[in-house]
């Protein structure tokens, strides 16, 4: 069964940067495109960003545009989420997953396997 983790989370200040990591195990990481999803309190499951199984392809909602980058090694089973320029308002669980081919990559459906997440948090 694929299992992914996390890691990288912490405690940062507004206009710090943080690295998040994800390690996918148990299946062939380089036929599923990946994801970064977050939820903050209160708020539903929000999309990220989104990298392609070849890593060619990256999509980022409008929110992080700009400020975070998703990346992936599929020698080392693991994608990145790089955030630069921290809010508060980014403050959330941040969670890994993965999927296949799909033309949605910003809809929460389209991913079948999902981590246990990472805690942001970003003090003004």
């Amino acid at each position: 069964q694929v299992q992914l983790e996390e890691s990288g989370g912490g405690l940062v200040q507004a206009g710090d940067s943080l690295k998040l990591s994800c390690v996918v195990s148990g299946g062939i990481f380089n036929v599923y495109g990946m994801g970064w999803f977050r939820q903050g309190p209160g708020k539903g499951r929000e999309f990220v960003a989104s990298i392609s199984s070849s890593g060619l392809t990256e999509v980022y909602a409008d929110s992080v545009k700009g400020r975070f980058t998703i990346s992936r090694d599929n020698a080392k089973n693991t994608v990145y989420l790089q955030m630069h320029s921290l809010k508060p308002e980014d403050t959330a669980v941040y969670y890994c997953a993965g999927r296949r081919i799909t033309t949605y990559v910003t809809t929460e459906s389209s991913y079948v396997f999902w981590g246990q997440g990472t805690q942001v948090t970003v003090s003004s």
